[in-house]
């Protein structure tokens, strides 16, 4: 972390790090195996046989719960459609409620999803209890309730409550959106554009908000929503059972490390370069010390390096170990996040109870401390800048279309060569009339060769283009620095670059064996060779 805000810190406007996604499984501790089941049925509700119809009625007493609570509050309650994000649909009326300051469950969707249940299978052979059954736990197709809420401390979140016994509750939460009720209480002005922050006031403030964020936290919104719309149980059965509590294991979690740059450069430019270097740095063992495991000949799940590039047009660089990975990808244009995700968290060595939330989080920082370690190389490198298509391109002042500069316009080369051989002396500062003396003089050139309006034609193309500059209260000019870097590359690669290769590749080229001993002769031939092996591939 400390190399890459070394390389990049003039660069950047801000950092922060925190949890993003947050997937959470809340489960009956009470009712979790089948001779628990049993004990309940039996003992605390006094079914002497447990029948399909006993465990399908504690199911329609709950849908038919949600639904008169769904009208009572005149909440909108609908299925969910094929190919349709629920997060899509219920973001309209979640932007209204809140900017109306609402806060409570605004939106139910029910959707048909494999989930864990109880099944009653009759015996083989007969018993001698004659209310003997045999109860399973399967995985089967049944109605999950999806309640959309916001609440006052970790804003917008949603809670999956299965419609079957064991009653299973999952809860999706965004360290981003309590980060941003964090900031509302204390008074601290930002701009929030969906999962990231754009802008604020106080990044310190800020970043001490999203390590606040704790297991103690998390819980205890989940029980306070999870009390209010999963399946209610009388004092006397929550009793029975211990209380009925839930126990919350970490199903999914996001931690990401956010780079907020001043400008879109360098992440345009450089981006997808250390992208190419990761494919093929990034090997077996590098990426097995990254995540901080063992080497070993196998290994379940995956290992692999994957650039892809999405549907709306964001490449994704991911580094996949196991049932984990590390993505980086630019999120916006001046927005650049690191971003481990993981979906089995024992993969770390870590425990999946939510109690181990703070070990979970040192071992996630440092994972990504290294990633970005590592990606802070992979990014110091030279990135895609093509100055020649950007000089090429046409000039519009007013109504007027001034030609770019290319390499084949003789005259402006010509006139960019006298001003860089003058520039430490006679031509430091210039007139027009001067410089064009200067250039028929230099070249052996008559007065019609080069006429007055065509040098200052040139001149003007070399301005817009912000290659020279005029002297402020003067009529003389001057090369800007960025300038003489442009101008030294556009000579350079005409008379030292593409003018000798196409020489010896078109026109006549040097006999290797008696060649004078220079490193840019031998270049050249190297050159020359690779063009006649890409001829020959292609023809094959």
């Amino acid at each position: 972390m400390q190399l890459f805000l070394k390389l990049f810190g003039p660069y950047l406007q801000w950092v922060y790090h925190c949890f993003d996604r947050i997937v959470i499984n809340g489960h009956l501790v009470g009712l979790l195996r089948e001779n628990q089941v049993v004990y309940f049925f039996q003992k605390v509700c006094g079914h002497a046989k447990i029948t399909k119809e006993i465990l399908r009625q504690r199911t329609q007493d709950y849908q038919q719960w949600v639904k008169s609570y769904a009208h009572n509050h005149k909440l909108p309650m609908e299925w969910a459609q094929k190919k349709e994000r629920k997060e899509d649909k219920v973001r309209p009326q979640m932007e209204r409620q809140l900017k109306a300051g609402h806060y409570g469950v605004y939106f139910i969707i029910q959707s048909m999803e494999q989930g864990w249940t109880f099944k009653v299978i009759l015996p083989k052979y007969a018993a001698q209890d004659p209310n003997y059954q045999i109860l399973k736990k399967v995985r089967s197709r049944y109605t999950h309730y999806y309640f959309y809420i916001i609440d006052e401390v970790v804003g917008p979140m949603s809670l999956r409550v299965a419609s079957f016994l064991p009653f299973t509750v999952t809860a999706y939460l965004n360290g981003h959106n309590y980060i941003a009720r964090a900031l509302e209480r204390q008074g601290i002005k930002y701009v929030k554009d969906d999962n990231r922050f754009v802008s604020t006031a106080d990044p310190d403030k800020l970043q001490g908000a999203a390590n606040d964020l704790s297991a103690e936290i998390i819980q205890e919104r989940i029980d306070y929503w999870a009390l209010i719309v999963s399946p209610k149980f009388s004092p006397k059965e929550r009793e029975s059972m211990g209380g009925l509590h839930r126990l919350y294991c970490i199903e999914q979690v996001e931690y990401c490390r956010n780079f907020i740059f001043k400008r879109s450069w360098p992440i345009r430019s450089i981006f997808q370069r250390s992208c190419e270097l990761g494919l093929y740095l990034l090997t077996a063992d590098r990426v097995t010390a990254l995540f901080g495991g063992r080497r070993m000949r196998r290994i379940l799940g995956k290992l692999q390096n994957v650039f892809e590039r999405t549907d709306h047009g964001m490449h994704v660089f991911r580094t996949y170990w196991r049932n984990s990975f590390l993505k980086q990808y630019e999120k916006a244009s001046t927005f650049l996040r690191m971003e481990l995700v993981s979906n089995n968290v024992k993969d770390f060595k870590l425990k999946k109870s939510l109690k181990h939330w703070e070990p979970m989080r040192q071992k996630f920082q440092e994972v990504t401390d290294r990633f970005a370690q590592v990606q802070a190389q992979h990014l110091n490198v030279h990135g895609q800048l093509d100055i020649l298509a950007r000089l090429a391109k046409p000039v519009i002042q007013g109504k007027t279309k001034v030609s770019g500069i290319k390499l084949e316009n003789t005259r402006v080369l010509r006139l960019l060569e006298v001003l860089m051989q003058g520039a430490s002396g006679h031509l430091r500062q210039w007139t027009t009339a001067s410089l064009r003396k200067t250039i028929l003089e230099d070249y052996g050139l008559k007065d019609k060769d080069y006429t007055l309006n065509q040098i200052r034609y040139d001149l003007r193309k070399l301005k817009l283009h912000g290659l020279i500059e005029r002297i402020p209260k003067t009529y003389a000019y001057r090369l800007t620095t960025p300038g003489q870097k442009q101008a030294i590359l556009l000579i350079q690669l005409r008379k030292r670059v593409y003018g000798p290769i196409a020489f010896g590749v078109l026109r006549r080229r040097p006999d290797a064996e008696h060649c004078p001993d220079s490193a840019f002769e031998r270049a050249y031939q190297k050159v020359e060779k690779a063009i006649d092996e890409v001829i020959q591939l292609m023809a094959a």
